[in-house]
């Protein structure tokens, strides 16, 4: 969300597209299409969890991508309630945004009565957006055999192919 709004999509915007903790098939639905947000501690490979077998398929919304980010636990970083009162920040003033982002951290399971229990502290060491095309590592139910209905697998992103993205050109992609 800090990516989307920093690259100058309208806050009440950025977050009403904010659709995972909302039961969103995808974590964003901008536009024709949706971005994807996958996260890991791991330092070496990228594994990402995939939830079904439509998370990763575009045949009804497109162009679909995949924000990958890499953590590092440090006690430099930040903890999760640092992330959420930057993001109230960058949204104050704008009430519409204010009251959609509060809907979705509540959504989410995120409660301000709870944010001492959120200690860890983390810092992005490395990002990857790259768009989900025709040989990106997926199943989806066009690609799996008759019979199969539901599946949760791994991929490593790492290794699926694609040029890195900036989120400005996959928001202009997206319209």
């Amino acid at each position: 969300l800090a990516a989307i709004l920093g690259a100058g999509l309208p806050a009440a915007n950025a977050c009403e597209a904010w659709v995972g903790p909302v039961d969103g098939l995808r974590d964003f639905e901008l536009g024709t299409g949706g971005l994807e947000v996958k996260s890991t501690l791991a330092a070496v490979g990228f594994p990402a969890c995939v939830g079904s077998l439509d998370q990763l398929d575009d045949t009804a919304r497109q162009p679909l991508f995949v924000v990958g980010v890499r953590l590092r636990q440090l006690d430099s970083g930040r903890a999760l309630p640092d992330y959420v009162e930057m993001l109230r920040d960058v949204v104050r003033g704008d009430d519409e945004a204010e009251r959609i982002l509060s809907e979705r951290l509540v959504a989410a399971g995120y409660f301000d009565a709870h944010a001492s229990r959120y200690s860890r502290r983390f810092t992005q060491a490395a990002s990857r957006l790259v768009e989900v095309v025709e040989n990106f590592p997926r199943l989806t139910l066009g690609r799996v055999p008759a019979g199969i209905t539901r599946a949760s697998y791994e991929i490593d992103l790492d290794r699926a192919p694609g040029p890195n993205v900036s989120m400005d050109e996959a928001l202009r992609r997206l319209g």
